[in-house]
């Protein structure tokens, strides 16, 4: 309560206390006049004692006269000294009755955090103690920088529509720049307002309008009026909306926060629930805080008994790889990344699984836990062993190029390609003269030589039949351009590189191969059964070359024409006589492969 309603109140007590004075002397004189009165009419005396006994009735008589007409003169100033004390005490009332009001509507206003709540409260709460007609609450918006109608109310505490916002722009915006607060008590007078076009169009008097502020910053303004009152609003009206505008804000940005934290944990949630990493934390106790979707899955344990329940007991299966690994990752804030573990899970059997482990720490460094991030590798593993498995008996390249293993089905396509043959020659003899194992090791060294150059030539090996090993350029598998011309490529290199083997081993292992080069259409694809398949290339094209590596001698490699057509600005070739190959009765053209030219 403020000290200006306290001095008029004290003077008015005073000057009551006065009259009551006054009208106390009054009542005494009027007492002497009545006692005298009946002592005369008792004892009426004559001659000199009933001269001076009316004397006495009109000195009496004259004094309360006076009196009266004192008091009759009085009366106005009394009247008007109760009239004003009346309206202060009213006043002070209003002001005691607000000051209770606002209170208690900070202790509600304080007791919840819903953002839509808090602001109807509010505002309800502000046209109630300074009896405004609408209230507005509007929140600066910090991307555009523009107010935005949060809540608008009026006096019957129910929500205005958008086509009742019909405020002074002006106002709102001269308190949300300069901060301090409006009170008009007519805008329709008010020099400063009354030629705006919202005062006249929209009939607004009585204005008031605070800024809301967090830390010296302003967040938005509340803005109450009455377009039918003039004179409504008081400057004690301005100073009370301002303290609970103080109030107010701070409950404002508490539920605003709490509104956001919601949301990002609401995200969070979300993000952890759709991963499919499985992600666990535990606390300093061990106590489990968060199990996702994705945990729950891998390690068929539910979400809902895991929460709040010790890792030790709810994961028992990890228990034995897991404990260590937390308990340095809790002391030493050790992290491990990737670290595998196969366990026994009761329903799933034995699986792989990846784990990540690290300290999990609050703003200050504060470690608060431990976060577990798990991957289920088992159908990985699986098949990345099954790929492996396959790679033994079909191209790389076919099998790296599938997503699903299942992908494998009978069929081909009709392609021009390059086919490439190389075969050991005098390998039946030298098997008959020396050791099963030892003519495996041999076959194998030179089969591995020849199997990276192709390889590194963009070719893909087929198959090995025998002593002889069989390869393709430019299929479905690994389509190029100059397939030709990388397959004599290919050629020469291995030509080359047995030469250099050679050179480190004994001269009884020193085997050559005859090669044979075609260039034409065959059909590559899947071939087999559905039990068991290879990916190879089917066609006269294919036949030609295994018919030209049977005809070349050791050390040789043979092209057929079409070969040699479109690589011939970039070998260096013996053109042979034409020759008879089994299985055909035209002659075929062959050169002879002597070197590649440095283009």
């Amino acid at each position: 309560m403020s000290d200006m309603p306290q001095s008029k109140i004290g003077k008015t007590r005073e000057r009551l206390e006065a009259l009551n004075r006054d009208l106390i002397d009054f009542a005494e004189a009027l007492e002497r006049q009545h006692t005298a009165l009946r002592r005369l009419q008792a004892h009426w005396p004559a001659g000199a004692q009933q001269d001076q006994a009316l004397h006495e009735v009109q000195t009496c008589t004259a004094t309360a006269a006076v009196m009266v007409q004192q008091i009759g003169q009085r009366m106005p100033q009394i009247e008007s000294l109760f009239r004003g004390a009346q309206a202060e005490l009213a006043a002070e009332e209003k002001e005691r009755g607000q000051l209770k009001a606002l209170y208690e509507v900070s202790q509600v206003v304080n007791s919840t955090l819903d953002l839509s709540e808090v602001l109807n409260i509010v505002m309800d709460t502000i046209i109630s103690l300074i009896e405004a007609e609408r209230g507005f609450l509007m929140l600066l918006d910090e991307e555009t920088g523009e107010l935005d109608f949060k809540v608008a109310r009026n006096m019957d505490r129910e929500t205005l529509a958008g086509s009742s916002f019909e405020i002074s722009r002006t106002i709102v915006n001269r308190v949300a720049v300069e901060g301090a607060p409006i009170l008009t008590t007519n805008a329709q007078a008010d020099p400063r307002f009354s030629a705006q076009a919202s005062v006249v169009s929209y009939s607004l008097r009585s204005i008031l309008c605070v800024p809301l502020k967090v830390k010296d910053k302003i967040t938005g303004v509340i803005y109450a009026d009455n377009r039918i009152k003039a004179g409504l609003f008081t400057e004690l009206d301005r100073d009370l909306l301002a303290a609970f505008a103080d109030q107010a804000v701070m409950a404002i940005e508490n539920a605003r926060l709490f509104e956001s934290v919601v949301i990002a944990k609401n995200l969070m949630d979300n993000v952890f629930a759709s991963i499919a990493s499985g992600v666990i934390t535990t606390d300093v106790m061990d106590k489990i805080t968060l199990f996702n979707r994705a945990a729950a899955a891998i390690l068929d344990v539910p979400a809902e008994q895991s929460i709040g329940a010790s890792y030790h007991d709810a994961l028992f299966m990890l228990e034995e790889s897991l404990q260590p690994l937390v308990e340095e990752v809790k002391v030493e804030e050790q992290e491990y990344i990737a670290y595998e573990i196969e366990p026994e899970l009761p329903q799933r059997g034995t699986v792989s699984l990846s784990m990540n482990l690290s300290p999990l720490k609050d703003a200050q460094e504060e470690t608060l836990g431990v976060a577990i991030v798990i991957d289920d590798l088992t159908e990985k593993k699986r098949f990345e062993r099954e790929r492996a498995m396959v790679k033994r008996y079909l191209p790389s390249e076919l099998v790296d190029g599938l997503a699903d293993l299942k992908e494998l089905r009978l069929g081909g396509t009709r392609q021009l390609i390059t086919t490439f043959f190389a075969d050991i020659r005098g390998f039946t003899t030298y098997s008959e003269q020396h050791d099963p194992e030892h003519v495996v090791e041999v076959i194998n060294n030179y089969f591995s030589v020849a199997a990276k150059t192709i390889r590194a030539n963009k070719g893909i090996v087929d198959k090995y039949l025998g002593d002889a090993v069989m390869a393709h350029f430019g299929t479905p598998l690994h389509p190029i351009p100059d397939h030709a011309l990388q397959a004599v490529r290919t050629a020469w290199a291995v030509k080359q590189a047995m030469d250099e083997y050679h050179k480190s081993v004994p001269p009884a292992d020193r085997l050559s191969f005859g090669m044979g080069v075609n260039t034409g259409e065959a059909v590559v694809g899947n071939v087999g059964g559905e039990d068991q398949m290879e990916y190879t290339p089917i066609g006269d094209a294919v036949n030609l070359a295994k018919r030209l590596q049977e005809s070349a001698k050791p050390g040789q490699i043979l092209l057929s024409q079409s070969t040699y057509e479109k690589v011939k600005g970039y070998v260096k070739v013996n053109a042979l006589q034409s020759i008879q190959v089994k299985g055909r009765t035209a002659y075929e053209q062959v050169y002879e492969l002597v070197g590649i030219k440095q283009v």
